[in-house]
């Protein structure tokens, strides 16, 4: 699809004419007629802070911003954080084993993540389960796509995804129950309730819980979930608001593969597994914990300035006994070359403390918008290895898989696999100025600290950087009164993790970001389109180098090559909300290229170009609807380790469609069914990595009951 194309059908289709508290979707009214009128949105009209803390609405935030409400994750039946990343416009999800996955933007990982607006940090492709983390608990998700170090503390040039807690809104009580059922015998049993406690509704509370146990499309994998979640909010004053929450989750899979499936065999052809094809064993578990406590205290001084501090301790942590299979499998004997059961108990452990003053200025007559905030950040992760008592001699993978793989045992004395600690500190500001009724202009900056000291396996750090400053520019201009132009610039700024053949780390990437874009809105808001144009420029790339085995042993690790002068420029259209009464729709497309300066393509395994659509329509009680996601080629260049000739890890492009329906048996019960690759399409949903593939989900089912009291 060339840029003339994708912007005529983005004009196109823009020229067609609260979230609900307890439940994803605004819960069913009973029409004039007595018909049942289900109604909900897919977009939000609320203030965000994800880009600027300024408080500003999707329309006045000069970034492309992609919201998937609660209605979205409700029509298309979303359990995980990375399903919502999978659906969300623009950014594309790489699934390295059964736990961990990899988020990506305008090509380039994603690693900012912010609750409520407050900076986390994850461990490497979510190993602690953080992707995974169960979507019940939050209302909506919000992804601002560029650099967006104002506030996140880093400038990375790929996007920020902000996970927006439900709280505790309702005075009066009310919730639901819901059950479902599906593909490879899944089934979870949610709910979710609350109200006031107090006469006067001052305090009010809210809970959810959600259980959930299945088997997998991958033999031996199944996998036991529970989620609990619990808030407080309380009018300490009737300008002060005191909020208190916790989060639990538990995820205890069992035969959980770590890594994914070889490539080669001994003679040099390739492999060509089935889809349930597993290199785990049955006794490989990796059971995580993902736990959130958190506090938020908000004062109003007027109607005009305001304070607020939080406070959030976060704690991932992981035990697993797993099983690496890796290398070529003999034609002759099935057996595969390398087999490296490993052991770990790990945390990580994050306090945060995040403070935040925002109002307005009274100059030449008109009200301009200003934002002071701070942040101190610790994350101690500790992890520690258990050494294998026996090797035994690799298995036949070729029938069996990791399956008769024998349980070796482990020594019970750990060893220092990572004990380090990052600090963050940053100091930040921004100001709207409302030049005139049309223009506005955003000015602020960050000046940030990062460091880490610590073991990271056997490799000693001691690296950081302090007082950075990370500018952030933008305006926006209405041209009209539902057609708004804008343009922002900032730095990029992000330490990483890749580390070069010598294991020293790479230098943080360094760069600029540039976007300009048009915004319009039409149907009174109901329907809201975009048109993004990016340019990227950055030095210190990480891009795949050599396999080399740490100094102390253990698992070879991908070494990387800084790669300098990498620009990444494209665009993306979106169009999202409702055209027609009872029509909900989110179409998103986009497209870049990324080259180095010596014109070779850079993160050649994130496609160049996304499609993406998700439609229902409501018909009485009736809802129905269904959607597509394309995503074009990808590859990871790379030699056959047998012949040495150049060979590409590859994924053609393909397209996954899926549907729904929903009927509404009364005004409180709600029947559902989804189908997910509809046209069972076999796919990789990663190759390359390490010279392994995985392949995506066949197709699938859920049939639920929701009711709501």
């Amino acid at each position: 699809m060339n840029l003339k194309l994708s912007l005529w059908l983005g004009a196109a289709l823009a020229g067609l004419a609260n979230p609900a508290f307890a439940q994803t979707e605004d819960a069913p009214k009973p029409a004039e007629d007595g018909e049942i009128v289900v109604s909900g949105r897919y977009t939000l009209p609320d203030k965000i802070d994800t880009a600027t803390g300024l408080g500003l609405t999707v329309r006045e935030t000069p970034q492309s911003v992609s919201i998937v409400t609660a209605q979205r994750i409700l029509d298309q039946n979303l359990i995980s954080i990375a399903d919502v990343i999978q659906n969300g416009v623009g950014v594309t999800v790489n699934e390295v084993d059964d736990v961990r996955n990899s988020f990506y933007a305008r090509g380039f990982e994603i690693r900012n993540t912010q609750l409520d607006g407050v900076p986390t940090n994850w461990t490497l492709a979510g190993s602690a389960g953080e992707t995974n983390i169960d979507v019940s608990i939050f209302e909506r998700v919000e992804i601002v796509r560029g650099a967006t170090g104002l506030l996140s503390g880093a400038g990375d040039p790929s996007a920020s995804v902000n996970l927006v807690r439900k709280h505790a809104d309702a005075r009066d009580w009310g919730g639901y129950v819901n059950a479902s059922y599906g593909s490879w015998n899944t089934w979870r049993i949610s709910g979710d309730v609350g109200g006031a406690i107090t006469a006067d509704g001052r305090v009010r509370v809210r809970a959810v819980g959600r259980y959930e146990q299945g088997d997998s499309y991958i033999d031996l994998y199944r996998n036991k979930k529970f989620v609990l979640y619990g808030v407080i909010d309380a009018d300490v004053t009737d300008n002060t608001l005191l909020r208190i929450g916790i989060s639990h989750q538990e995820a205890r899979p069992e035969g959980a593969t770590w890594g994914a499936l070889p490539t080669f065999y001994s003679d040099g052809s390739l492999t060509d597994w089935p889809r349930d094809k597993t290199p785990a064993a049955p006794w490989t578990r990796w059971d995580t914990t993902n736990q959130n406590i958190f506090a938020t205290i908000r004062h109003e001084f007027s109607d005009r300035w305001s304070i607020v501090a939080n406070y959030n301790r976060v704690k991932n942590a992981q035990q697993t006994e797993l099983l690496y299979l890796s290398g070529l499998v003999d034609k002759a004997t099935g057996r595969i070359q390398f087999a490296f059961p490993y052991k770990d108990q790990g945390n990580n452990i994050q306090n945060s403390f995040d403070g935040q003053i925002k109002g307005l200025v009274n100059l030449f007559g008109r009200d301009h918008e200003v934002v002071l905030g701070a942040l101190r950040s610790t994350q101690d992760r500790d992890t520690a290895t258990f050494a294998a008592l026996a090797f035994p001699p690799g298995t036949d993978f070729e029938r069996f898989g990791g399956s008769t793989y024998p349980y070796p045992g482990f020594s019970t004395t750990p060893a220092v696999g990572e004990k380090t600690k990052i600090t963050q500190e940053g100091y930040y500001g921004a100001v709207r100025l409302n030049v005139s009724n049309q223009l506005k202009i955003i000015g602020g900056g960050r000046l940030a600290s990062w460091n880490i000291t610590g073991v990271q396996f056997g490799v000693a750090t001691d690296y950081g950087n302090s007082n950075e400053f990370i500018p952030y520019v933008g305006a926006l201009y209405d041209i009209a009164p539902n057609h708004r132009l804008y343009a922002s610039y900032t730095r990029i700024f992000q330490p990483q993790n890749a580390r070069d053949r010598n294991f020293n780390l790479l230098a943080p990437l360094n760069g600029k970001a540039y976007e300009i874009g048009l915004k319009s809105a039409f149907f009174g808001e109901a329907l809201q389109t975009s048109l993004a144009l990016f340019r990227i420029e950055q030095d210190n790339v990480a891009q795949n180098d050599i396999v080399v085995t740490p100094p102390n042993g253990g698992l070879p690790q991908q070494t990387y090559v800084a790669a300098q002068g990498v620009t990444s420029q494209g665009f993306e259209v979106e169009v999202t909300g409702r055209p027609l009464p009872g029509w909900n729709v989110n179409f998103g497309y986009s497209q870049f290229k990324a080259e180095d300066r010596n014109d070779v393509p850079a993160n050649t395994d994130q496609p160049r170009r996304l499609l993406k659509l998700f439609t229902t329509y409501t018909v009485d009680r009736l809802t129905f609807g269904g959607g597509v996601n394309y995503r074009s080629q990808a590859y990871t260049p790379s030699t056959n380790p047998v012949t040495l000739a150049p060979f590409d890890f590859r994924q053609d492009g393909y397209a996954l469609v899926n549907l729904m329906a929903r009927f509404a048996v009364t005004e409180r019960l709600q029947l559902q069914a989804n189908v997910e690759n509809l046209l069972d399409k076999t796919y990789y949903s990663q190759v390359g990595f390490f010279s392994q593939y995985r392949y995506g989900a066949p197709r699938n089912f859920t049939v639920s009951a929701n009711y709501r009291f």
